[in-house]
C-alpha cells in the first residue's frame, strides 16, 4: 500500500505530520537507505524500510488514545537531556506515543497522548481553532476591567491574542477559554493585565474533559 511518507511517520507514533516534515526538510528521513529530499514522497508500506536517527519505524497494529492528569513538576517532552522529570516517563505504553501539545512545567491538568498523527495535527493546527480550557488561581484583584481585557485580546509580546472566553468563578479563580496554542500563552495574558497566577490547570482540550482523573494517573479516550 502506497502512502505519504509523512503520513507514515506520523502513523508509526514517532511524532506529528509537521514535525515528520521537518525531518525530512533537515535530512534525517532515509528509506532503505536512501535519504528523502522530497515532502511528497509515497512508500510501500509493506515493503520500505524507514529509519530517523537509527531507529526503524513501523507502522502500529492499533491507534492509541490517552489522556493524563499531568501533575506540576514534569516538562512535557519524548526525549529529555538533562534528567528532569519528563511526562512520558508516566506512560507505560510499549507503542510509542507522543503528546499533543504541550504543558509547562509549573501546570497541571490536562495532557493527551497519542500515535495517530492525523488526529494529533486536528487538535494542533491553528486553522482548527479547537478550545482549551483553564482554571487560574491567582492572589490578585480580578477586576471587571481586567475580564474585558482578557476577553477581547492582549498583547503577549508583539502577538494580540483572539477573543477568548473569560469568566469570574470566585473571588481569586478564573476560567478562560482559548483557541490558541502560543507558549504559555494564559500565563502571559494573566501577565498582560497583572494577574498574577498562583496555580493554572487545564480541564478540557475541545471535547475531552479531565473529570475527576486522578494526578498522574491515565485514561484511554476515543
Amino acid at each position: 500500500m502506497l502512502v505519504r511518507l509523512n503520513k507514515f511517520i506520523a502513523e508509526s507514533g514517532y511524532c506529528s505530520r509537521r514535525k515528520a516534515d521537518e525531518l525530512i526538510k533537515n535530512k534525517k528521513v532515509y528509506v532503505n537507505d536512501v535519504c528523502i529530499l522530497e515532502l511528497g514522497t509515497k512508500i510501500d508500506t509493506e515493503n520500505d524500510k524507514v529509519v530517523i536517527d537509527g531507529n526503524i519505524l513501523k507502522k502500529p497494529q492499533e491507534n492509541i488514545y490517552l489522556m493524563l492528569n499531568k501533575p506540576k513538576g514534569y516538562i512535557t517532552t519524548n526525549k529529555e537531556q538533562f534528567s528532569r522529570k519528563a511526562t512520558i516517563d508516566l506512560i507505560k505504553e510499549e507503542q510509542r506515543v507522543f503528546p499533543i501539545g504541550r504543558l509547562d512545567k509549573d501546570t497541571e491538568g490536562l495532557l493527551l497522548f497519542t500515535n495517530d498523527g492525523d488526529f494529533a495535527n486536528l487538535m494542533m493546527h491553528p486553522s482548527h481553532l479547537i478550545e482549551k480550557t483553564y482554571i487560574v488561581e491567582t492572589d490578585s484583584d480580578i477586576t471587571k476591567e481586567k475580564i474585558y481585557k482578557l476577553k477581547n485580546g492582549v498583547d503577549i509580546g508583539g502577538y494580540i491574542t483572539r477573543e477568548a472566553k473569560v469568566r469570574k468563578i470566585s473571588k481569586n479563580r478564573l476560567e478562560i477559554v482559548i483557541s490558541e496554542g502560543k507558549n504559555r500563552q494564559v500565563r502571559r495574558m494573566c501577565q498582560a493585565v497583572d494577574i498574577n497566577v498562583i496555580n493554572l490547570k487545564r480541564i478540557k482540550y475541545g471535547n475531552i474533559e479531565l473529570g475527576n482523573l486522578k494526578l498522574r494517573r491515565l485514561q484511554i479516550f476515543n
